[in-house]
């Protein structure tokens, strides 16, 4: 390949593995080879990536993010004692710790970690989705009466709908399994009150907040991160490597570099104060145009959009991360409910036949879907604009 060293790398659209050039590929965002179609699979590698410090007193900072976290969450709390006890927290000498945000949290999340079978009593073969190198972890313990996958981290952002039978959840994240999910945050019915993992954290307020505008060519540059959207959505729903595809020959605005969003880019742009239940809205800012779609239920709703994230199960690499902006369905006793949430985050499999799938899979009986919808991304580097 006139003298340039060679990566190999899968297209997903026409399933094969080729050599691409490592040499000579141009500016970061210009897609003049196809070393770019290699970084379009991924997604963009750089965008939510982590550059810890321990300070060596409890305390770990995100130079990228401007956090600093507890590194210890120490025992399970209720949700109530989560939110209480962050103004008596003093970790590091500090005394501003606050419960972090679900954008906050999320800040956090490794998907090179590996889901565990949920009705396992091991973690052998697992892999938590979070940096344990500096922050502790532990899976739910079988002999205090926790599934493997109760390792569940609180945060202070409520849904504004309800869950299962009209409960009132928060969104915290999974890092035993990797999934955002509105967790109850009162009793469970003949259980008492749920507990959670708590992370305080303190420092850079602006981060997770959104400054979007309207381009004027079907395109919306977020400036608090550099990232530039497809205004509308594909506008049907796709498996996976079709939405590789999609991703790959979009042609918008002037610009021939979108990929598929990777999972921390796309929650990038869940508006948590939104739902389909209060404000009749998908989780997402209306300066970005989501399809309509008729859901499991039957019922008017928005969709589950695909990233370039596979979920990794001890089942192998045959799930992509989908984030939720409109309810996010399970099959409870019979009857589909909102499980989780709109803004949710859990997996699809990448292909197949949804009507061979069960309707409901997993503890809440997930949705399955796999032809989930998309909408395209390029950029990254975050140039705020002057107001």
């Amino acid at each position: 390949m006139n003298g340039n060293e060679t990566a190999f790398g899968v297209n997903f659209a026409d399933g094969r593995i080729k050599g691409y050039p490592t040499k000579k590929i141009g500016p970061p965002g210009r897609k003049r080879t196809k070393q770019s179609f290699v970084r379009y699979v991924r997604g963009n590698p750089d965008y939510g990536k982590n550059n810890f410090v321990d300070n060596g007193d409890g305390t770990v900072t995100d130079l990228n993010t401007g956090l600093m976290w507890q590194a210890d969450p120490g025992t399970k709390r209720t949700y109530a004692q989560a939110v209480a006890d962050a103004a008596e927290c003093r970790t590091g000498g500090h005394d501003d710790w606050r419960l972090p945000t679900i954008k906050e949290l999320y800040s956090l999340i490794l998907f090179s970690g590996t889901d565990p079978d949920p009705g396992s009593r091991s973690p052998l073969g697992s892999k938590p989705f979070i940096d344990t190198r500096h922050f502790k972890f532990q899976y739910g313990r079988a002999e205090e009466g926790d599934r493997i996958i109760d390792s569940q981290w609180a945060t202070s952002t409520l849904y504004r709908g309800r869950v299962m039978f009209g409960q009132q959840a928060m969104f915290g994240v999974n890092f035993a399994d990797g999934r955002i999910k509105g967790y109850p945050t009162g009793n469970l019915p003949g259980r008492g009150a749920k507990t959670y993992y708590v992370l305080y954290v303190r420092g850079n307020r602006d981060y997770g907040g959104n400054d979007f505008v309207d381009n004027g060519n079907g395109t919306v540059t977020d400036h608090a991160t550099g990232l530039t959207w497809q205004k509308a959505d594909s506008g049907q729903g796709m498996n996976w490597q079709a939405a590789l595809a999609y991703a790959e020959n979009l042609n918008l605005g002037g610009h021939d570099d979108w990929r598929l969003p990777n999972a921390k880019e796309l929650q990038s742009i869940v508006d948590y104060s939104r739902s389909p239940d209060t404000t009749q809205s998908p989780a997402i800012d209306p300066i970005l145009e989501c399809s309509s779609i008729t859901n499991e239920d039957g019922k008017g709703d928005y969709g589950h959009y695909w990233t370039s994230t596979t979920h990794v199960s001890p089942r192998g690499a045959n799930r992509a991360v989908y984030v939720a902006f409109g309810r996010a369905l399970g099959l409870m006793h019979g009857r589909w409910l909102d499980v989780h949430g709109a803004g949710a985050q859990r997996s699809d499999q990448k292909s197949g036949d949804e009507s061979r799938l069960p309707q409901g899979l997993g503890p809440q009986g997930d949705a399955q879907r796999i032809r989930n919808l998309v909408r395209c991304v390029r950029g990254g580097t975050a140039e705020p604009r002057s107001h």
